[in-house]
């Protein structure tokens, strides 16, 4: 059975020569959920953004066997479902309704069926009878909620998330912890927040510097307190 990601030798820089990833390799099963964790500047972002091929780097990624690449752009974006960090990013549609069935809608699906997809997406996240809603009058909380059901309405078997809980309150964090605890699919989380990493994260990658410099259980990563404050992910102790 081919895992839900594989990646090989990925390395990456932006044209202005910053180099963002170097020697990436890394391996993912279907059915975990898996934090990518790391300071500032780490590279977590543009990892992510490899995982449907909004970035091409040097190196082999692979979604259940199948390269990323130009050719096989349509079926990996049906499988990979990536959600920005800011949900403003995701939503610039009139209604809430509009923004959840773009991608069905984009993918082909007779109406009846995007209709289906819309209304499943929302119940998923909480969010049933919002879809005449503008989303820019929603709360932050609401817009990355309805964020997370543009993407479910697609039916991902992978869902990739950039810092889910920034700019949450803790009662919108806890909540969007739960929802996305009780969602079946692969999960891959970047994020600073050690505490959500805990919650649902039973593996966790560090990045710095655009490298693996770790990757172990969560308890152990979380527990090796030399480790995290090395990578800037904890405060330095006597401080």
């Amino acid at each position: 059975m081919d895992n839900a990601i594989e990646i090989e030798s990925l390395s990456f820089s932006y044209p202005d020569g910053q180099q963002a990833l170097s020697d990436i390799s890394l391996s993912i099963s279907p059915g975990e959920t898996v934090a990518v964790v790391g300071p500032n500047g780490a590279g977590k972002s543009t990892l992510l953004l490899h995982l449907n091929g909004i970035l091409t780097g040097n190196g082999v990624v692979k979604i259940f066997g199948v390269p990323v690449n130009g050719k096989n752009l349509k079926w990996i974006r049906g499988k990979v479902g990536l959600v920005f960090q800011n949900p403003d990013d995701q939503l610039f549609s009139p209604t809430v309704f509009d923004d959840v069935a773009f991608g069905p809608l984009n993918m082909g699906f007779p109406r009846a069926e995007v209709r289906r997809r819309v209304t499943e997406a929302l119940q998923w996240v909480g969010m049933e009878g919002s879809d005449k809603r503008s989303p820019h009058h929603l709360s932050i909380g609401e817009r990355k909620r309805i964020a997370i059901a543009t993407v479910l309405s697609m039916r991902p078997e992978i869902l990739v998330i950039d810092e889910p809980t920034s700019n949450l309150d803790p009662r919108g964090k806890w909540s969007l912890v739960e929802l996305l605890r009780g969602l079946p699919m692969t999960k891959v989380i970047a994020s600073h927040d050690l505490e959500l990493v805990k919650a649902l994260c039973e593996r966790t990658v560090v990045l710095d510097k655009g490298r693996i410099v770790a990757d172990d259980l969560t308890e152990r990563i979380l527990s090796n307190t030399t480790l995290l404050e090395l990578h800037g992910l904890a405060p330095a102790r006597g401080k």
